[in-house]
């Protein structure tokens, strides 16, 4: 499965897969539907009402089609109806959350990705371009993504919890803060679950600049000591 590599605000590097092509189509399919069924109903209660004021169905009839995606996005935090049935989901590539901007931006070049060829110029976009962006996409700096679900992150798997007459290896570990030790387990999480060695290796060199430490520990095993000193330091002190 292709996957892509967005680096978060705390300089994690996470991978995605992709969403297919498929995925995405059906997703627009879904959607599409959904508008269908909603016109219906629509045309239906106006023609029960003797409803005949143009700019009344203008409204309720041409701007949900116009509007629908770029609104749910918005709304459902990069999603649609069918892109939530999908499992799929729009994201920055730099990591930070798209703004409403962002989905604006997807919008308006969605025109000319969708309206043109029925959307043979979003399909050529994402397949030749690697990183599974239309148009839209890389103007926002946005692509689409396949949600998994990620294992729960217990203290026995990160936060290995001291012996009661454990000693701790580096003391200097009291300097830390729960937010630190949040951090070292995100890079601890992506290792394991991405087999993605970098944010480890990045969060140990900062972590023995920050304290001053010097050893030969590797990566991996060095946090999780960090991360067992830390808790019994922090444990005697609340006792």
């Amino acid at each position: 499965m292709q996957t892509i590599r967005v680096q978060t605000t705390q300089n994690v590097f996470i991978h995605y897969p992709l969403a297919s092509i498929g995925d995405r189509i059906l997703a627009y399919l879904l959607d599409r539907l959904i508008l269908v069924g909603y016109s219906v109903a629509m045309v239906i209660l106006f023609v029960s009402t003797e409803m005949d004021v143009e700019w009344v169905w203008l409204i309720f009839l041409a701007f949900p089609w116009l509007f629908f995606s770029m609104t749910c996005e918005i709304l459902m935090n990069g999603q649609t109806p069918g892109k939530r049935v999908m499992k799929i989901k729009v994201v920055r590539l730099d990591g930070t959350p798209p703004s409403i901007g962002d989905y604006i931006l997807r919008w308006i070049f969605g025109i000319i990705d969708f309206s043109i060829l029925s959307g043979a110029v979003a399909v050529v976009f994402i397949s030749a371009g690697g990183k599974g962006q239309r148009l839209g996409d890389i103007v926002a700096g946005t692509s689409v993504v396949k949600l998994q679900e990620q294992a729960e992150i217990s203290a026995e798997n990160v936060f290995v919890v001291a012996e009661e007459n454990y000693t701790p290896v580096f003391t200097e570990a009291s300097n830390l803060n729960s937010r630190d030790v949040e951090l070292i387990q995100q890079a601890l999480e992506v290792n394991r679950n991405h087999g993605n060695t970098q944010p480890v290796i990045l969060m140990t060199e900062k972590i023995k600049s920050v304290l001053n430490i010097q050893t030969d520990l590797p990566p991996v095993k060095f946090l999780y000591t960090i991360v067992r000193d830390y808790n019994h330091i922090t444990s005697q002190v609340l006792q």
